[in-house]
């Protein structure tokens, strides 16, 4: 049997369905998994930010990777280029989206300057510590688990 196939029995006959959805990966594993420096700074990052694993982190350098190389490869093209000024664009609009830029830094060379700590201080988990309504980002987490926290009307977990 190969993996993805389902079956399922319609009277006395056995029916397979085959399952052809592509999954791609949300986040890269590091190169060097013993890395001392890297792993403290992981584990600094989770007790800050109160994140449940490194997978959280590794997830947002991931995000942050693919922006950072969308944006080196638009700022090698021409300044007019019709490719650059749509696509930076999007990722700008995105950004700004996000939370991760503001009104005044529109421009590619500030995406090539983000850090995860600006993804990570805009989760919902940091802004219910930020405006006080937990005492720590661990309450937090728990306060959004429990469905305690709305986003405008949107009860949000």
């Amino acid at each position: 049997l190969r993996p993805g196939t389902y079956f399922f029995f319609h009277g006395d006959r056995r029916i397979s369905m085959r399952n052809y959805r592509q999954y791609s990966k949300t986040y890269k594993t590091p190169r060097r998994p013993f890395e001392k420096e890297r792993i403290d700074a992981e584990m600094k990052l989770c007790g800050q930010y109160g994140l449940r694993c490194k997978r959280e982190i590794w997830r947002l350098n991931y995000t942050l990777a693919k922006l950072r190389s969308a944006a080196r490869e638009l700022l090698k093209l021409g300044e007019k280029d019709p490719k650059r000024m749509f696509e930076g664009a999007a990722i700008l609009r995105r950004c700004t989206r996000l939370g991760v830029l503001d009104e005044k830094r529109q421009k590619l060379d500030y995406v090539l300057g983000l850090k995860v700590e600006d993804f990570l201080e805009r989760r919902l988990q940091t802004l219910v510590k930020k405006r006080s309504l937990a005492r720590s980002v661990h309450q937090a987490r728990v306060f959004i688990r429990q469905r305690h926290i709305r986003v405008g009307r949107q009860v949000v977990n």
